[in-house]
């Protein structure tokens, strides 16, 4: 069988491995192990491992690099970070799919693509390297791949309660409570739209959306933006 190099992947990942075998096996999908007598184990154990040894530098980091942070924000920060979708959105972006060991069927079938194997390898490399290398090793794919998207999700935390928000400035500035009001519904039942209206410092904005929720919050950020906040 020809030897398989991962240097791009090791370069994708920020960290080269000195035993490549563990790495190999990071990226063992069960399905090759069924049809490969000669492979021994797959990547499923590597994953278990990964899985708590990400939550732990992940939280490691939070705590460290924001110190006003509340608990329930750190929680949530490192929930979003190393939940399943968001491990099969590295993992395409750092393109595993095609050095994944897939069965035949598995292969035939998509499984490259497939954002559960993504995101098991994810976690099955972060368990590889922890064992390779130990925290250090694993830190370094963190800083690397994980941190630019941690710093993605803080940023649109910031935005994430624009009501809360608008409410603040307005009546920092010495005008009353935001009002919100429904002023149209459209569609069948199932697929309503809705359109809302917020009166703010003396200004009007309208947004529309599937709930009236998201109609509110969507007319609130277009105030926000407009007020430049």
């Amino acid at each position: 069988m020809m030897k398989v190099s991962y240097r791009e992947l090791e370069q994708a990942i920020g960290y080269r491995f000195k035993k490549k075998p563990v790495l190999e096996l990071a990226l063992t999908h069960p399905s090759f192990r069924y049809e490969n007598p000669e492979a021994k184990d797959d990547n499923q154990r590597l994953e278990y491992l990964g899985d708590a040894v990400l939550s732990l530098i992940s939280a490691e980091y939070l705590f460290n690099n924001n110190p006003d942070a509340r608990e329930g924000d750190m929680s949530q920060l490192r929930s979003r970070l190393t939940e399943d979708r968001k491990l099969a959105q590295i993992g395409d972006s750092i393109g595993i799919g095609k050095f994944l060991r897939l069965g035949r069927g598995e292969a035939k079938n998509g499984g490259a693509e497939r954002a559960s194997n993504l995101a098991d390898a994810v976690e099955a490399i972060i368990g590889a390297a922890w064992i390779d290398g130990g925290a250090r090793a694993v830190n370094k794919i963190f800083k690397k791949v994980f941190i630019p998207e941690l710093d993605e999700l803080q940023g649109a935390a910031v935005k994430s309660n624009p009501k809360g928000d608008l409410q603040e400035y307005a009546q920092s500035q010495g005008f009353g409570i935001p009002a919100y009001e429904t002023i149209e519904t459209a569609g069948p039942e199932h697929d309503r739209v809705f359109t809302v209206e917020v009166t703010a410092c003396g200004k009007t904005w309208k947004a529309s959306a599937g709930s009236k929720r998201e109609a509110e919050r969507l007319a609130a950020l277009l105030a926000m933006e407009e007020l430049d906040l």
